[in-house]
C-alpha cells in the first residue's frame, strides 16, 4: 500500500492524471516540476487537497529530486523530452533521477512508449517479451533509457517501466499527437491529425492508464519488469474527428499531415520535422497485449472511445469557458 509518493513532470498530461489518481486513492503526493506558478494551478484544479504538496527542482538535478522525495515510497517518473531534445537528454534526466531514488532506496516507476519496439512484424498484440528492434534514433535512445534503468548499479532501488500506446485524455497536451487535435476541434477551429487517418490505431485514454500504473505501482511483485498499459481497443482518426465533431455541434476542416507536409513544418517548427521518422507507427500500427497485466492485477479499464472522446472534448471547452 502506498503512504506517499513523488510525481515528475506533475504538470503534463500524464502527470496530471497520476497525481489525481493518487490523492484518489488516500495517497500523500508530492509533485514536483521546475514552474511553482504550473504547480500552484494544477493544484487548484484538484481542488488543493490537504494530501498534495509542492516541489519546485530541476528532473536533471538528482539532489532537488531527493529533497521532494524524502519520505515516499514511490517516484513516478513522468518527466518528457520534446522529440528535438530526445536523443541529448533523455538519457542525463533518467541518470538523475535513478541516481536520486538509488541514494534514498526507493522505487521508480517511469512512464515510457513503445518506440523501442520498432517496426510492427506481427499482426497480432504484442507483449512485453516481444523483441526489441528500434530502428529510428528515437528508438534507439528508448532502448538505452531501459538498459539503464534496469542497470545493476541501482541495487538499492526498484524500478518498473510502463508502456503506453498514443493517449488522450482531458489532461493531454503537446506531448499527445492526438492532443492538439481535439484541442482545436474542442475550439471549433480547423484542425490538423498526424499521420494516417483511414488506418486503426491504438489509443489509451489517460484516466484509465492512471489506474493502471498505480495499481501496478502498489504491487511488488511488478517491480523489475516491463508492463503495457493497453488501450481500449483500435479507432481510425477519421472515427475520433467524427466523435470529436459530434461533441461541439461544429465541423471544420481536419488535415491531415503526412511526411512531406510535416518535412515542410519542421523547416519552422522542429519539433514536426522529428516527426517524420516515426510516421511509421501510423502506417503500420502495433497493437499492445495486456494480458500480463490482467494475469496479475484483473480486468484492464477501457473507457469506449464515444465516451471518452466525448468527455475530453467537453472538458477542453469547459476549461476554456471558464478561462
Amino acid at each position: 500500500m502506498l503512504k506517499k509518493a513523488v510525481v515528475l513532470g506533475a504538470t503534463g498530461g500524464t502527470g496530471k492524471v497520476i497525481t489525481a489518481e493518487l490523492i484518489k486513492r488516500g495517497v500523500e503526493t508530492v509533485i514536483f516540476g521546475r514552474s511553482l506558478p504550473k504547480l500552484r494551478a494544477m493544484a487548484e484544479e484538484l481542488g488543493n487537497p490537504a494530501l498534495l504538496s509542492m516541489a519546485e527542482g530541476n528532473v536533471f538535478d538528482s539532489a532537488s529530486i531527493i529533497r521532494a522525495a524524502k519520505g515516499a515510497d514511490v517516484i513516478f517518473h513522468a518527466a518528457s523530452i520534446p522529440y528535438n531534445q530526445m536523443t541529448t537528454q533523455l538519457l542525463p534526466m533518467g541518470e538523475a533521477v535513478m541516481g536520486a531514488a538509488n541514494q534514498l532506496k526507493i522505487k521508480v516507476v517511469a512512464v515510457d512508449g513503445i518506440y523501442p519496439y520498432g517496426r510492427r512484424t506481427t499482426d497480432h498484440p504484442i507483449d512485453e517479451n516481444h523483441p526489441k528492434r528500434p530502428h529510428t534514433r528515437k528508438g534507439k535512445t528508448k532502448l538505452a533509457f531501459e538498459k539503464m534503468f534496469f542497470d545493476p548499479r541501482w541495487n538499492q532501488a526498484k524500478g518498473m517501466i510502463v508502456r503506453l500506446p498514443d493517449y488522450y485524455g482531458p489532461t493531454a497536451n503537446e506531448a499527445s499527437y492526438l492532443g492538439g487535435t481535439l484541442e482545436a476541434i474542442a475550439a471549433g477551429k480547423p484542425a490538423a491529425f498526424i499521420g494516417n487517418m483511414r488506418i486503426p490505431r491504438e489509443y489509451v485514454y489517460l484516466p484509465d492508464a492512471a489506474k493502471m500504473i498505480v495499481e501496478l505501482a502498489e504491487r511488488e511483485e511488478a517491480y523489475g519488469q516491463n508492463w503495457h498499459i493497453p488501450g481500449g481497443g483500435v479507432i481510425s482518426g477519421r472515427k475520433i474527428v467524427e466523435i470529436a465533431q459530434r461533441a461541439t455541434g461544429q465541423k471544420k476542416p481536419v488535415i491531415a499531415l503526412g511526411r512531406v507536409s510535416l518535412s515542410i513544418l519542421g523547416l519552422f517548427v522542429p519539433v514536426f520535422k522529428e516527426i517524420v521518422e516515426m510516421l511509421y507507427l501510423t502506417e503500420k500500427p502495433l497493437v499492445l497485449s495486456g494480458k500480463k497485466y490482467e494475469s496479475l492485477v484483473g480486468p484492464i479499464p477501457a473507457t469506449p472511445f464515444e465516451q471518452g472522446i466525448t468527455d475530453t472534448v467537453k472538458d477542453i471547452m469547459n476549461r476554456k469557458h471558464r478561462v
